[in-house]
């Protein structure tokens, strides 16, 4: 990003925080997307002056217009600038001028267009050298909607409405903001901001400034790509301390990641392991669809984080519990199964044909029983559970009388306050969940969610959203490709970082190749040198177990020289350690089932450098490989400490030298060790 928002007017406030909340609004142009500027303040109820702009007109919108920014009569907290982009640059320059707090660049055709040509990089610097200090939105910019002040610096429909307290949406579409404030669903929206080509103000910095509004309550991230690494943690960081919850949906790749192609490692990990490694470490909870982002900020607004994964179920239907129990298989959450006590207090009200379990079908026989389903609803939560469902599809209300289902809700209030533990309404479909119904709930503290899918996600988004240890992260440089070192090199140079590597020899020739393998002690390993994916290229041969053997091997390998090595021969598992430098994300660090099932098992986890021992630990016990590490069918464990000291010592390297990829492949792991087999690195020099 070319710059920082730094400008503070004498109140102390920010030129962001301004333009976010502004008591006075510029509109630039006189066009129909600036009527609409205007017409949408008015409609919102912005209750602070809205001065138009137009060289020759008499209005724009209805409101009389001034013939330039410098005959405005005072100086705009923040302008919408819809003019084209060449003259976007004069105007911006006029705004910064007259101490404007910021404006929202809504012309297109600066350096986000495709392809991008010489004359856009320098619209695009112009407008930012005319900014100065000044704060910009955008170009190709579509605004924003503040919801809590009333101020719709927006060219078009949307369909909020004002609140006094609710989430903040930011995102860098626009289309996807429009789509957004249409929601049914109940969720009170607090701020929606584009932020369009990030010219100047990111993501990240807009971010960071809506979390520090004390009325919005969790943030919703819709992400293109990383902004800015470094504020992206910073935002992060304010967010947990301040106690926001933030909830991302991330698309695209970077390419910068697709770049990286030497080893296995690069096309595991790419920008998408690196994207999701980065939300996972700093706590930023994790959806893959626009429908569970609002249903996850529902729950956000609500509650906040779930402090568990541990959650019940209860539905008067057989086919609603075990949907339920169907659909979070995988997910992560649990529904424990239930106690004595709790089984006791069921089975007082419930009787002995019902089937007491968690999902519970508690059957139709306390329908309408308004004591009964609170006993029901109460012993089915409190205790260590961090939230209860009851399932509930209310009827068509333009067919149908929905009075026979809302003794159910009245239930739930009741178990609520007798508990303290959340309780959520969850409808099968959304259409079965009204809006008015969720907004009724939501103002009596009850969370709702539209679709049991939803419902499912968002809850494992939630139980999830916890910021993993460890320093502050690793950027990687801005590199040229660089060099790959042999394997030789690569190994002693991690060898000083503390890794254990086999015995070794170089050779050029088949015969001193022998007499390497009877220096070192057979069995041994036979290399090609300068071969990147030496098994593909038959460049490797294992437990060659004379030096016959090994000239025999050299002599019909493809390589002009070997490398000889020490065969560790009681292994129990195969583990890949890599990392790629993503400069998107930073060093994304990727364990992996290793050997020849790196790639057919794709067995693999990601995290970013620096990890801690403990995330480490926790990364290893959800590979597939796993089983094998721990000892399986009677075979020894693995050695887990000395595994974990040679991924600190990767680490280590890491941190020392910013390679642009490093592998391991594989990391031989015993009984009492691990030893690097192979490795290979490529550093950022030339």
């Amino acid at each position: 990003m070319a710059g920082r928002d730094t400008c503070r007017d004498q109140g102390g406030s920010s030129g962001l925080e301004r333009l976010l909340r502004p008591r006075s609004i510029a509109v630039i142009g006189g066009g129909s997307w600036c009527r609409n500027v205007i017409e949408q303040c008015r409609k919102i109820g912005f209750g602070g002056e809205i001065w138009p702009v137009h060289p020759t007109r008499a209005t724009v919108g209805g409101v009389a217009c001034f013939p330039d920014v410098g005959a405005l009569p005072g100086v705009p907290d923040a302008a919408f600038v819809g003019v084209n982009r060449e003259a976007t640059v004069a105007v911006v320059r006029a705004l910064a001028a007259r101490g404007a707090g910021g404006a929202v660049c809504f012309a297109s055709g600066f350096r986000e267009a495709r392809g991008e040509t010489a004359d856009g990089a320098r619209l695009q610097a112009a407008l930012l050298e005319a900014a100065g200090g000044m704060t910009l939105l955008g170009p190709n910019c579509y605004g924003f909607l503040n919801y809590l002040d009333g101020a719709a610096l927006w060219p078009d429909q949307h369909g909020g409405l004002p609140v006094a307290r609710g989430v903040a949406i930011v995102t860098q579409s626009s289309n996807i903001a429009i789509n957004l404030t249409m929601q049914a669903r109940g969720l009170p929206l607090a701020y929606v901001v584009t932020v369009g080509n990030q010219a100047q103000t990111g993501l990240s910095d807009v971010s960071q400034t809506l979390l520090r509004d004390p009325r919005v309550t969790a943030l919703g991230l819709h992400i293109e790509g990383i902004d800015d690494l470094r504020a992206f943690e910073a935002m992060a960081a304010e967010a947990q301390a301040l106690g926001k919850p933030v909830v991302a949906l991330k698309i695209g790749r970077s390419d910068q990641a697709r770049a990286a192609t030497v080893t296995h490692t690069a096309s595991l990990a790419g920008s998408d392991a690196g994207a999701q490694a980065l939300l996972h470490r700093l706590g930023i909870g994790q959806v893959a669809s626009l429908p569970v982002l609002l249903e996850t900020l529902k729950l956000l607004h609500v509650t906040g984080p779930l402090t568990s994964n541990r959650i019940a179920s209860m539905s008067c239907s057989g086919g609603e519990a075990s949907l339920m129990a169907d659909m979070a298989e995988g997910s992560g959450l649990v529904f424990p199964p239930l106690d004595a006590t709790r089984r006791a207090a069921l089975r007082r009200v419930l009787g002995p044909r019902v089937a007491l379990a968690n999902p519970l079908d508690y059957h139709t026989y306390i329908w309408g029983d308004i004591p009964a389903m609170t006993t029901v609803f109460s012993a089915m939560t409190g205790g260590d559970l961090a939230l209860g469902c009851v399932v509930l599809d209310l009827p068509r209300a333009d067919r149908c009388d929905p009075g026979a289902w809302t003794p159910v809700i009245t239930a739930m209030e009741r178990a609520r306050d007798a508990t303290g533990t959340p309780l959520a309404l969850v409808s099968s479909l959304p259409e079965t969940l009204p809006e008015e119904v969720a907004l009724r709930l939501m103002d009596n503290g009850i969370l709702s969610f539209g679709g049991m899918a939803e419902a499912i996600a968002a809850l494992s988004a939630a139980a999830r959203m916890r910021p993993a240890e460890g320093a502050p992260l690793l950027v990687p440089p801005v590199a040229p490709q660089g060099r790959t070192l042999s394997e030789a090199e690569a190994k002693a140079a991690l060898a000083a970082d503390g890794l254990r590597i086999p015995a070794s020899a170089p050779a050029a020739t088949p015969e001193s190749a022998a007499t390497a393998a009877a220096r070192i002690g057979c069995p041994v390993v036979l290399k090609g040198c300068g071969i990147a994916h030496k098994t593909e290229a038959g460049a490797v041969v294992l437990g060659l177990a004379t030096p016959d053997a090994v000239a025999r091997a050299a002599a019909d390998m493809p390589a002009q020289s070997f490398l000889v090595e020490e065969m560790v021969t009681d292994g129990l598992a195969e583990v890949l350690i890599g990392v790629v430098a993503d400069p998107a994300h930073g060093y994304v660090l990727t364990l992996a089932a290793g050997g020849t099932l790196t790639e057919i098992l794709e067995d693999r986890v990601s995290l970013l450098v620096p990890a801690s021992r403990a995330d480490l630990r926790q990364a290893l016990s959800q590979l597939r490989i796993a089983a094998l590490l721990q000892g399986y069918r009677g075979r020894p464990a693995a050695d887990i400490d000395s595994l974990l000291d040679a991924v600190m010592a990767v680490q280590a390297h890491v941190a020392r030298t910013l390679p642009q990829e490093l592998e391991i492949n594989p990391l031989i792991c015993t009984a009492t060790g691990a030893v690097a087999a192979d490795a290979l690195i490529r550093t950022g020099e030339e």
